[in-house]
């Protein structure tokens, strides 16, 4: 059975943003459900990356979906999102209501450890919806996640649990980066998905 978080939620952002921590929004034997049908189950790739005109291959792998098929570039890459699966869309519906926000497409992430990572950066790209919320569930690993300001450099940290949901909106993509540092700690994989908004397509 799902589990709605307390609510008021706090802004864990000092200023300038906006994210909210939902904490586990899936009971423990659901969540594990949820995570076994995304690691078998979704179209997982290694991603690619062009910079400077080499193609770059991460170990760490990504789809993307969506309920059109919708374009979405980033480090020069750009990707065609499949169809919504009905687990997807489950997860997707109840991000909306938790958040009080609509989404169309999903960028989802599998670290097969804790040495895969994401370094900073912010979403930023001119197809998402400016000031949009991103919806971003976590299943597996726990693991810290970080946000940094663009300007004074204050960084907050945050560690996300198995089966939970952060969101961020308003001005965060402007104003902060964020990234999953790697650690040697952890060998069990984590699957994150992030919920979005396409526009001008």
């Amino acid at each position: 059975m799902s589990l709605f978080a307390p609510t008021p939620l706090l802004n864990i952002l000092p200023y300038d943003g906006e994210v909210y921590y939902h904490g586990c929004v899936y009971a423990s034997a659901e969540g594990e459900k949820i995570y076994q049908n995304l690691l078998h189950n979704v179209a997982w790739e290694n991603d690619v990356s062009i910079i400077f005109g080499k193609t770059f291959i991460t170990k760490r792998k990504v789809a993307w979906y969506g309920d059109k098929p919708y374009s979405y570039t980033y480090s020069n890459n750009t990707k065609y999102a499949l169809p919504f699966s009905e687990a997807l869309q489950n997860l997707k519906n109840y991000a909306e209501q938790l958040s009080n926000a609509t989404y169309n497409s999903c960028l989802l992430n599998l670290y097969h450890n804790g040495s895969e990572g994401m370094g900073w950066h912010s979403d930023g790209e001119k197809t998402l919806a400016p000031n949009g919320a991103i919806a971003s569930y976590s299943f597996g690993a726990e693991r810290k996640f970080a946000f940094k300001h663009k300007n004074t450099k204050e960084v907050v940290n945050i560690n996300l649990q198995h089966g939970s949901l952060l969101i961020m909106q308003g001005s965060t993509q402007t104003h902060w980066l964020h990234r999953l540092p790697p650690t040697t700690r952890l060998l069990q994989p984590r699957v994150n998905l992030t919920f979005r908004t396409i526009i001008n397509q």
